[in-house]
């Protein structure tokens, strides 16, 4: 558990480091311009330069902010985030907790991030602060119900909310039976040729659909384009972080950017098999084998996490593309994506999991 606080620890902020160059030149090639160029060769020093700016900033508290409301939001929201990621697994026989209800546990802690940003905008005092905290309260308690649903129709054919087995279940590999009660026994046999044709949304085609509206969904979660009315700079400034500088607004875009990177994880591991190997063992060349190491060992372990953190890194690239391309929507467009739209559309692929798991397809 230690290892694995660690690795994250160390992933996120490296995450950031990538994340925030990455998006400056996807929207530079989308906007057929250069991008930063100048701090360093091709710009790779640019994030170092604005963080040490950051850090020299004075960190300012309005004079009619609710000031232990207004320093403390940040950190909630950053405990919210970081927290969701300790049930992650990160390749076979690497995980956090280990926690047999992780896919609850994750979807719960992560609601708790709401509380920070009504914290951030109501302890600002500023009418665009608490305007965007009120949109961001909304918008993720709307898309929420979609995001639940699409979820729920992974556990409901999976029949559990461990992500580890999960995970096994969409490779080479198969855990004991004796484990899915609880016991820790990493018992593992080969069962079938895994790769891509081990992943749930091959094996249950109309989940390609569930995670079309996992992917939306997880958008406005996070708050990002065409769903950033919480942020939307040509109306509210800056929304509920307009107050904010320093090191304090460098942790809300931690905090921004590290959600990102988890919803990705998250649909990797549940839609797009997660950890395993993209390769299947078909004919003579058992390409699963030499791409997948053995569970418990260092070629397992960077294996795992290579080709998790591809998935999820290609997930992140495509929420650059969008919120790039995309215009924002108005708030009454919002809400009839959500509720009407996303949400029936959800409610019927829940009932075909159902049917398809009682038939057993």
């Amino acid at each position: 558990m230690l290892f694995t606080l660690l690795i994250f620890l160390l992933m996120v902020p490296g995450f950031v480091v990538v994340g925030v160059y990455l998006e400056r030149k996807v929207s530079a090639f989308i906007q057929d311009r250069m991008g930063p160029m100048e701090v360093g060769k091709w710009g790779l020093l640019q994030l170092i330069a604005d963080l040490l700016k950051l850090l020299q900033k004075e960190d300012i508290v309005p004079k009619a902010a609710d000031k232990w409301l207004f320093l403390g939001a940040p950190f909630i929201i950053f405990a919210a985030v970081f927290a969701a990621y300790a049930v992650m697994p990160m390749a076979p026989g690497l995980s956090g907790s280990g926690a047999a209800v992780g896919v609850f546990y994750l979807i719960t802690i992560l609601s708790v991030d709401v509380i920070g940003i009504l914290m951030a905008g109501w302890g600002s005092n500023n009418k665009y602060s608490l305007f965007g905290a009120m949109r961001s309260v909304a918008q993720i308690i709307s898309y929420e119900v979609p995001l639940g649903l699409s979820v729920l129709c992974v556990v409901m054919l999976t029949q559990t909310l461990d992500l580890q087995v999960i995970s096994f279940q969409q490779g080479i590999y198969s855990l004991e039976p004796i484990y899915l009660f609880g016991l820790k026994d990493l018992g593992v046999d080969v069962t079938h040729v895994g790769g891509f044709l081990s992943w749930n949304i091959v094996r249950n085609p109309f989940l390609l659909i569930v995670y079309v509206i996992f992917f939306i969904a997880s958008l406005a979660e996070c708050n990002r384009a065409p769903f950033d009315l919480p942020e939307g700079e040509s109306e509210l400034v800056g929304g509920f972080h307009t107050e904010y500088s320093g090191m304090r607004y460098a942790l809300l875009m931690l905090s921004e950017y590290g959600m990102m990177l988890l919803v990705s994880l998250l649909g990797a591991v549940l839609f797009l098999g997660s950890w395993n190997t993209p390769f299947p063992n078909i004919g003579p060349v058992r390409l699963a084998d030499w791409t997948s190491g053995e569970p418990g060992t260092w070629l397992g372990y960077i294996s795992g996490a290579f080709w998790l953190l591809s998935k999820a890194l290609l997930g992140v690239l495509v929420q650059m593309w969008v919120r790039w391309t995309l215009p924002r929507l108005r708030v009454d467009q919002l809400m009839y994506l959500g509720w009407k739209v996303l949400t029936p559309v959800g409610l019927v692929l829940f009932f075909v999991s159902g049917v398809w798991r009682l038939l057993g397809v």
